[in-house]
């Protein structure tokens, strides 16, 4: 049995889900957020993402993760803010050697809808079905994180780049 991280990067919320490849098939493990309060000092906040990123490495001991890749963006703030946590989170993998493969929205959405223009109501619908859970899957972070676990759950192994 295999275990994959998949992590959708934000700034006060950065979704993950954790799948687990099986000889009965992929099931779910974990999924949810880690979330910072805003307002919070940018400092404090990447620590507590470090922190909180780590603990579910303890728990979980994911083979490797997948995180989202950022697609650009009008707004040139909030692409640099969630840059910068997606190295905390980059750094973190290393830290633990974590084999990382990244991948676009558009890639994402390809690969598990087929279609790379769905929307997140039909990401979140196939998610649920190919994990055969019956809850809709809250917040939309989680379901995304649940996406991107699948897509490193489906690579070859040898695909997946070393992170360090």
């Amino acid at each position: 049995m295999t275990v994959y991280l998949g992590i959708d990067p934000g700034t006060t919320r950065i979704g993950y889900g954790v799948v687990e490849d099986a000889r009965a098939g992929i099931r779910p493990l974990a999924w949810g957020v880690i979330t910072t309060p805003s307002g919070i000092d940018a400092s404090l906040a990447k620590q507590q993402v470090h922190a909180s990123l780590t603990a579910l490495l303890k728990k979980w001991k994911p083979a490797s993760a997948a995180v989202e890749r950022l697609f650009f963006t009008n707004n040139r703030k909030s692409a640099m803010a969630v840059g910068e946590m997606r190295g905390v989170i980059m750094l973190t993998l290393a830290d633990h050697s974590i084999a990382v493969a990244e991948f676009t929205p558009l890639e994402v959405k390809q690969r598990v809808c087929g279609n790379g223009r769905a929307q997140k109501t039909q990401i979140e619908q196939m998610v649920r079905l190919v994990l055969g859970i019956k809850e809709r899957i809250t917040p939309d972070d989680a379901a995304d994180a649940l996406a991107i676990a699948l897509c490193a759950s489906a690579l070859p192994r040898q695909a997946v780049q070393r992170s360090n």
